[in-house]
Order: C-alpha cells, then structure tokens, then sequence
C-alpha cells in the first residue's frame, strides 16, 4: 500500500508539470465559460446531471496552470470524500502533486485552522472533539449535575440537536423551540441553565463539539484581525461546493475569508436545496446576488443523465415553485419512454407490483445495482421491505448507523483519546466503564481523581483503591494496556494508530465483545477494517481528529459491500447527488409527499424541491406510485394523490392501472 502511494507521488512529481489541457475540447460551452472566468464573485447554478463536478474539477486545474498555487485555493465541500475526489482528479489533469491545497469540509478545515490558533480562544492544544454521541452524554451529565428533575426536561439527543440549530441557523433558543421543539417552550429557562452548563463544562475540559468548529472559527476571524488577514490574503479563489445546502454560519465564514480577494466561486442548485431541517439556508444561494452585487451568474443546464421525457417532467414540475432561478435542463440523451404514473389499490398492491416488476428487470438481464425505490420517509418503505425479503430479491436500506458511530468504534477511539487529552471525561468514563465490575460510580470517582491531579495519566495508575474487590484483577488488566499505550506514545517515533488498536484488541477489548456480543466476529471485523484504514495516518492526533469528524458529519465514508448485487431503498434526501437507471418514487400522496408536516409549516416549496431531486435520480425509466387507500386506525380512508402529481402536464406521462385482484402482478 505505502509502495504504490509513493509510485503515485513519484508519476505525479516527475511527469511535466506543463501539461496543456484543451478546455474548449473536454467542456461544452457552458462548462468552458465557468471554468475559465477571470475571477471576482461567481455563482454557478448547476443543474442536477450538467456536470458539476468536473467544472469544479477543471476550474481548479484551470487556476493551477494560470499560476495560482494549490496553497493559496481553498476547496469547501460537504463531505471530505468528494474533496479527496476532487483533488486526485485535478492531480491527473495536470501532472502534478497538489497536497498543499486546502480541501474539506467546512468542520475539516475549521479543524485545522482551530488546531493553530485555538489559545487565542483560551482552549489548550490538543483539544477534543466531540461527536454527536458525545455531545449527547455531555448533556446528560450536566442536567444530572444540575439536580434538575423536571420530567419535561429534553434528553441530551434533543438538547444537542436544539442547540445545534441555534448555532447554525444563528436563531435564538427560543426561536429554535418555537419552531421545532414547542412542547419544550415552558421549560425554556432551564434550558438556556443547561446550556450555559453545557459550554463550560466544554471549556474547562478542553473539547468542541462539532459545531464549535464553526463558531470558534468565526470568532477566531472576528476577534483577530491578524488572524482574519493572514486567511483572506492566503485563500486567493475560494470554491464552495453544494453551496444550496450551507447554513447562515457557514455562509458567514465564507463571506469574511472572502472579503479581500473576493475571488469566491459558489457552485450549487437553488432546486435541490433540501435540507433545511439540518440548518441549511435556502436564502444564501437566492440572495447571493445581494451580497456580491457584482457577481457573475452562469447556467449549467446541459444533462448528461437522464432522457428528454425525464427532464420535461421535471422542468414542468419545479416551474410551480415562486422562489427560484429560472432554467430548463436539456438532455444530450436520444428519446425514450415517458415517466409511467401508477395508480395501485393500497400499499400492499403497491409492493406487490414494484416486486414484480423487478423481477421482469432481472430476467432481462438488468443488475439489481441499477434499480432504487425512493421514498419520502422511512416509514413508507416498510411494506415494500416485507414484499422484497418474502421475493428473495436483495436490497439495501441505506440508513442506520454510520460506520464510526458504532459502540465498538467508539470504544476504541475512547482509548486512544485519552492519550491525546488526558482531561477527557467523556472518554475516561467511557473506557472504564468497557472493565467488568465498574459502573457509573465507580468511573465517576476514578475521573474525580485523575481531574484533581496535576498529571492524569499518572493519577489512574493510583486508582485501585476506588475499584471494587471483584474488579481488582480487570483493573490490572487495564492498566498494564494503558501503560504499554503511554510508553510508546511517549517515544520519539511515538505510536502510530494501527499498533495502538492491536494493542487494544490484544488486551482485553476483543474478550470483552465475545462476551458481550452474538455478533463479535462481525464487529472484529469492523475494527480491523479501522486499522487498516487507520495506516494512512501518521499520528493519533490526526486520527482521532478524523474519526470524530467522521462520525458527526453526514453520510460521508459508509462500509458498504460494492460487490454485492442488490437494489437501492432510500429516502430522497439519502440519494441526493446518486443516480440510477431505473427509479420508483412511492407513496406519491397528499401529506405522504409533501409531508403533512411540511404543509403545516409552508415548505410546499421545499417539498417539492425534493421530488425534483427525486425525479432527476432516474436515468432511463421513472415510475411515479400513489396508493389510493390507506389502511388507518380509523379504518380504510381514500388519500388523494399528490398535488406534485396534479399538476404535471397530461402528456409529460403515460398512465398505468393495474388491475385490482389478488394475483401477483
């Protein structure tokens, strides 16, 4: 593996780093004028399937070649694979190594700077972050601490998920409650106490959740104009990627690393802005013309995905919508069939004829990897989930936990964290908690001890005193793992992640999960595949760093089976930036899609935003499904279609009846 990465690093350092690209050749017209612009404000309103990617990919290439040094470009992304992507592209466009270049998300980079600068916030180096888990158990000490009974008090879920908002959206709590969490309003006062506990606890322990990645980074420009100079000097183009989905925070960040070069490209799609209930502001992109009066507007409206009859149907419908940037994707695709809408009895029948008609898919020779079924919300997939497993047709869910918030992985990073900041109590407390015979009082006067020692990691080697008679010989156990971990951290080469979590697994953690676990071997498994993936990092630091990062961002880097043939189950929200041949869209019924939720608080907008995104997931065959019964505590109702079906035009699809009868159809 270390091999062929310094063979890639030698090509890309010894080929000529004059490679001639011709622009006007690889890029349509519309690509071409973006990516060659001069600079200032740019806004790039690229459609679903025009290309995205490869326009940011060139414009960084095009910037490289014109003189701009990779150090001096920052590249903001959603998830830090498609920054990695992005980068080993532009390497193979231009023959050259481009590391220095400054590429990743906006908590990636927030990281980064944070772990220069973060004493001027009054934090010690080497600060921990917490992921939402942990911010989580955080809450739930402080309220513990705090005494506070009241049985309406929030759970810690709940208090992380109201304040994160606030900090995002720059909402009040208040404001934050009253829209999303009413029911918690009375209680508002011991909210803000638990808060206001909540960030000093943070403070005196050294962590930042991850959302102080970001306000710590604005404050950090606010409050320091050296500092705030020193990155607007150094950040000569910034590119911003899925700019729709930024929140008012990070739109601020943007706008102040900007203001002195004002070289910013923001590249998104206001019709596939859809996550407002992650804090994403749908006026960064509509107003971005206010902010930079002088910027320049392009189009990407050339789709290479989907066929003509696809693209009619959803210029039709995302035309409904008030608050938009007005553009019609044109297809480079030939003809092909028009959009089926299908009209079945009830969800049961609905299951049955989407089986069924997969199961026509499969004797034509068509991969199972080419077929999703999407759908509005979880809940609406279950039926179809029954039909398929009792068919033997193979599909993935894809929800669940993501792969680094996992109790195992956890476990591990918990270990390991406490090397980095002795004074994590989150991670003490977790570590010790894995030793048979100590619980929640025990860990919490061993934590009591090392908080109140001038050295903790000399202060839990004196903790047996407080450990009970039958935990005396894991404590052992524990310990000696703990000093072999701090020996050879404490060396000059220092330990490097993969032999620390053998070191982990050798000494007791693998026990522990065949003890603890019917599926042990599975999650042994998970955490070799965290060694190994743990080898391309040259410091804990940096791994911990990561692992955090990962495991509190959105779906960014999940362990899944590529080889392993089955369909697609998602929600539309989950599929976003995905595409396959064949797309079913289900449950296409009034508060089914759009929500009724949706409705109540006037997002018809964003709703339907969101079967935009939905419809321009298909490629070749698109099958829009509404049940017309419902099967309700009440009884058997009617539901109407969905108003997004309404009003397509007649000839933008082709009806399908099926016939009501007990048959497989």
């Amino acid at each position: 593996m270390n091999i062929a990465y310094n063979m890639k690093k030698y090509f890309l350092h010894n080929i000529t780093s004059s490679v001639r690209l011709n622009y006007e050749k690889e890029l349509n017209q519309e690509q071409f004028e973006v990516v060659t612009h001069q600079g200032g404000p740019m806004l790039v309103l690229a459609g679903a399937g025009t290309g995205k990617t490869r326009t940011v990919t060139y414009r960084v290439a095009h910037l490289i070649n014109t003189g701009i040094s990779p150090a001096n470009i920052l590249l903001l992304t959603f998830t830090n694979k498609a920054a990695r992507e992005m980068m080993r592209r532009v390497e193979l466009l231009i023959g050259r190594n481009i590391q220095e270049l400054f590429g990743g998300t906006f908590h990636h980079i927030g990281n980064m700077v944070l772990r220069k600068h973060c004493q001027l916030l009054g934090y010690n180096q080497g600060f921990s972050i917490l992921d939402r888990e942990d911010s989580k158990e955080l809450f739930e000490i402080c309220v513990t601490e705090m005494g506070n009974r009241n049985k309406l008090m929030p759970k810690g879920s709940v208090l992380a998920d109201i304040y994160s908002l606030a900090k995002n959206t720059g909402k009040t709590v208040e404001e934050v409650l009253l829209f999303r969490f009413p029911h918690s309003l009375n209680i508002i006062d011991e909210i803000n106490d638990t808060l206001l506990v909540y960030e000093t606890k943070k403070k005196n322990l050294n962590l930042m959740d991850f959302d102080d990645l970001l306000t710590n980074w604005k404050m950090l420009l606010l409050e320091n104009d050296s500092i705030k100079e020193f990155y607007s000097r150094k950040f000569q183009h910034i590119l911003v990627d899925e700019y729709q989905d930024t929140n008012k925070l990070q739109a601020e960040i943007v706008d102040i690393i900007s203001s002195l070069n004002r070289n910013i490209m923001a590249v998104g799609d206001d019709a596939q802005s859809i996550y407002s209930f992650r804090g994403a502001n749908f006026e960064n992109i509509l107003k971005f013309k206010e902010r930079y009066p002088d910027a320049k507007i392009f189009n990407l409206t050339i789709n290479y995905r989907s066929t003509p009859e696809i693209l009619y149907l959803a210029n039709n419908s995302i035309s409904n919508n008030m608050r938009q940037f007005q553009k019609k994707l044109k297809s480079i695709k030939n003809t092909g069939n028009l959009p089926y809408l299908v009209s079945l009895k009830d969800i049961y029948q609905q299951a049955d004829f989407i089986s069924q008609k997969i199961l026509d898919f499969i004797s034509d020779g068509i991969s199972l990897n080419d077929i999703a079924v999407l759908y509005r919300s979880h809940f609406q997939s279950m039926e179809l989930q029954m039909e398929l497993q009792r068919r033997n047709i193979p599909f993935e869910i894809r929800s669940g936990l993501k792969f680094f918030e996992q109790a195992h992985i956890k476990d591990i990073l918990s270990f390991l964290k406490v090397l980095l900041n002795p004074y994590d109590e989150l991670s003490w407390k977790r570590a010790l908690k894995l030793i048979p015979g100590i619980g929640n009082i025990t860990a919490s006067k061993i934590w009591e001890n090392i908080r109140t020692s001038e050295n903790p990691l000399e202060a839990i080697f004196k903790s047996k005193k407080f450990v009970p008679r039958k935990a005396t010989g894991n404590i052992e156990h524990f310990l000696a793992l703990l000093k072999i971990l701090i020996r050879d951290y404490n060396t000059e080469n220092m330990i490097k992640p993969p032999s620390a979590i053998e070191y982990i697994m050798k000494y007791g953690y693998e026990e522990y999960l065949y003890r603890h676990y019917p599926n042990a071997e599975e999650r042994i498994e998970d955490i070799n595949q965290m060694a190994k993936f743990s080898m391309r990092y040259k410091t804990l630091e940096s791994f911990t760093s990561d692992m955090s990062l990962q495991s509190a961002s959105g779906a960014d880097e999940q362990n899944s089976d590529d080889s392993r043939e089955c369909v697609i189950l998602s929600t539309v929200h989950q599929a976003k930036g995905l595409e396959w041949n064949t797309v079913f869209i289900i449950g296409l019924n009034e508060g089914r899609f759009p929500s009724a939720r949706a409705l109540r608080t006037d997002d018809e907008e964003e709703e339907r935003r969101l079967f935009y995104v939905a419809v321009t997931r298909a490629k070749e065959e698109l099958y829009l499904c509404y049940p017309e019964s419902s099967q309700e505590w009440q009884g058997i109702g009617f539901v109407r279609p969905s108003r997004f079906i309404k009003e397509l035009p007649r000839e933008s699809y082709e009806e399908v009846i099926v016939e009501l009868s007990n048959e497989i159809y």
